[in-house]
């Protein structure tokens, strides 16, 4: 059977991600290899680098820890900009995982992504922009509910230097999985959001700036460790 016939299917999981690249054509697949695919290990900078491993958002306390090792090692251990780096992963499909995290306010609004994910404003409505770009601190709750524990002070000024943008600026380079952006095109057209080739394009177009696309996140994280990069499971 060839790729153009290939039947359109839900993926359950990331395991089964690769089947999705699979199904694409030709045209797509090879569009999918450039440009080099390890070049983003090369904008982890500094001696100290950590990639943190996350397929869930958990409401962005996986974004918090990224910004406790960067902040905690220029607080208590002196380090300079350009000393410490780290990478985070975006993948995953389903309610829940951190795939969305890596598109703009515009995808946000026409997916309902904030609904997708149960993510809620302070007023209780779905978010119609990525919270996880640019918080204020009228986002702080996000912090609080998944901790259980009441609204804090401190939560204001960390969700807003958790946000993808401060991130980047203190050094993290966010990847994303093309299988399982794939996937995720599949999964939103099995929602009845669209045709998944029009789905799977509109969402590339619509990257925030500095996110890259990596082939697949498996691979990506053992070239990460070959090129010395930590690693932290979140």
């Amino acid at each position: 059977m060839s790729s153009s016939s290939t039947p359109r299917r839900t993926f359950l999981s990331g395991a089964v991600a690769a089947a999705a690249a699979a199904a694409l054509p030709a045209g797509a697949r090879a569009a999918a290899r450039r440009p080099a695919p390890d070049d983003w290990i090369d904008e982890v900078k500094g001696a100290h680098r950590c990639l943190f491993d996350f397929n869930a958002h958990k409401n962005g306390l996986p974004l918090l820890h990224v910004l406790n090792y960067l902040n905690t090692y220029a607080v208590a251990y002196g380090t300079e900009p350009g000393q410490v780096g780290a990478a985070a992963t975006l993948y995953g499909i389903g309610a829940g995982s951190s795939i969305a995290l890596g598109f703009d306010d515009a995808m946000w609004a026409k997916y309902g992504l904030g609904a997708y994910h149960g993510l809620r404003d302070a007023n209780g409505a779905p978010y119609t922009r990525n919270v996880f770009h640019r918080p204020t601190a009228g986002d702080a709750h996000l912090l609080s509910a998944p901790m259980n524990v009441p609204d804090l002070p401190m939560f204001e000024g960390a969700v807003q230097a958790m946000g993808i943008a401060s991130l980047q600026s203190m050094g993290t380079k966010f990847i994303m999985c093309n299988n399982a952006l794939n996937a995720w095109s599949f999964e939103l057209a099995a929602r009845g959001m669209g045709d998944q080739e029009e789905i799977n394009a509109e969402l590339r177009e619509h990257l925030l700036p500095g996110v890259t696309i990596v082939p697949a996140m498996v691979i990506a994280i053992e070239k990460g460790q070959e090129a010395g990069i930590r690693y932290n499971k979140q």
